[in-house]
């Protein structure tokens, strides 16, 4: 049996929406607010989707507090309370978008989840903002 199981998060950070290779105007209409030079913060919203088949011993696709704890360890405090242009070595030649933030959380996630099983973050930056990866 396929099924799906998901897990939230909550974590605080900061960044900036910067393009090095375009000029301070174009930075500006481009990322508005979200290019403060003195950066910017966002309550962080994570849920993390795991699809796979049903081990027929446990009955568990995968134990909710294994996730949980993958979660904290890769993700919560790694990210919590950073600012993720400055503390984050990824970010230092990647836009810090929610896109590419996403897309990075993922790439962690799916690394150390079960190859046999498939990863869906979605990235809440504001209560109405998300991006999901894979889409």
């Amino acid at each position: 049996m396929r099924v799906a199981i998901f897990r939230k998060a909550h974590f605080n950070a900061a960044h900036r929406l910067h393009n090095p290779h375009w000029s301070d105007e174009k930075n500006e209409e481009v990322y508005g607010l979200c290019n403060n030079s003195n950066y910017h913060g966002h309550n962080y919203e994570l849920i993390v989707k795991v699809t796979g088949e049903v081990d027929e011993e446990s009955g568990y696709l995968m134990d909710l507090k294994v996730l949980s704890d993958i979660i904290k360890k890769h993700v919560e405090h790694v990210f919590d309370h950073k600012n993720l242009n400055l503390d984050i070595p990824y970010f230092k030649d990647v836009i810090p978008s929610t896109e590419n933030f996403c897309y990075l959380i993922h790439q962690i996630l799916s690394d150390v989840i079960d190859e046999d099983k498939e990863v869906q973050i979605t990235l809440y930056e504001t209560p109405r903002n998300y991006v999901q990866y894979p889409a």
